[in-house]
């Protein structure tokens, strides 16, 4: 399928451009191929370029005081990277990202991003909102940690994923971006035994279903509400 006709998910930056805004944006940069475990941007690096993503998606971590490694965030297809070295240039990259499978990516250079910023207005406002949320995302996060259990989390991160990442079908909506329980258990902040039984009880539930790098979300409406989420 030509990625001009590829649908994106709502929330990534080529899911919320108009269609003139989406196809100029694809124009631009040098197409780049990477496969599962490729790393695109190092945490520390002086570079400056941007990566778009169109297929696949890739894991962001960063290191923390004890030399460990934590998982940030997860990004997918439709989404950017590296967009804020490229934007303001004074600092080194704060984070790693790392492909999780085969991914598809244009590389921007930070002339052509100011450029196309500066020409077209819509993708400025977007790229904006679009940073706005993952701050936003972050300090939910923080509060998350302090203000609820491990099993309330667990179904804050997985409606979070369903609704910026999910594809609707008929059984529920389907997670693009499947996670380890490893994975989970660093965004949400819990042992990966607390996950592993937090998931089951979803399954026995009836909300979730897991299955070869596959996960539905069979109730939305219920896991919101055991999230403490409001149905909106």
């Amino acid at each position: 399928m030509p990625y001009s006709s590829m649908e994106w998910p709502a929330r990534s930056l080529l899911g919320v451009l108009s269609p003139p805004a989406r196809q100029e944006l694809l124009g631009l940069g040098v197409p780049k191929e990477f496969e599962a475990g490729d790393v695109l941007l190092s945490e520390g690096a002086p570079d400056r370029h941007a990566v778009l993503l169109l297929s696949g998606f890739a894991k962001v971590t960063a290191r923390v005081e004890n030399g460990e490694t934590s998982l940030l965030a997860v990004r997918v297809g439709g989404d950017t990277v590296g967009e804020m070295a490229a934007v303001d240039g004074s600092a080194p990259r704060s984070a790693t990202v790392t492909a999780c499978g085969a991914m598809a990516t244009r590389i921007l250079q930070p002339g052509l991003l100011h450029e196309l910023l500066m020409r077209r207005p819509e993708v400025s406002v977007a790229l904006t909102r679009i940073i706005a949320d993952r701050l936003r995302w972050a300090n939910r996060r923080r509060l998350d940690f302090r203000g609820y259990p491990a099993k309330v989390r667990l179904a804050r991160l997985l409606v979070e994923l369903a609704t910026a990442y999910g594809r609707p079908t008929e059984g529920g909506v389907v997670v693009g971006c499947l996670l380890s329980q490893p994975e989970l258990a660093a965004l949400t902040g819990a042992a990966e035994t607390t996950v592993h039984k937090g998931l089951r009880e979803l399954r026995g539930k009836g909300l979730l279903e897991t299955g070869y790098r596959s996960t539905t979300i069979r109730d939305l409406a219920r896991l919101k509400e055991l999230a403490d989420l409001p149905p909106e």
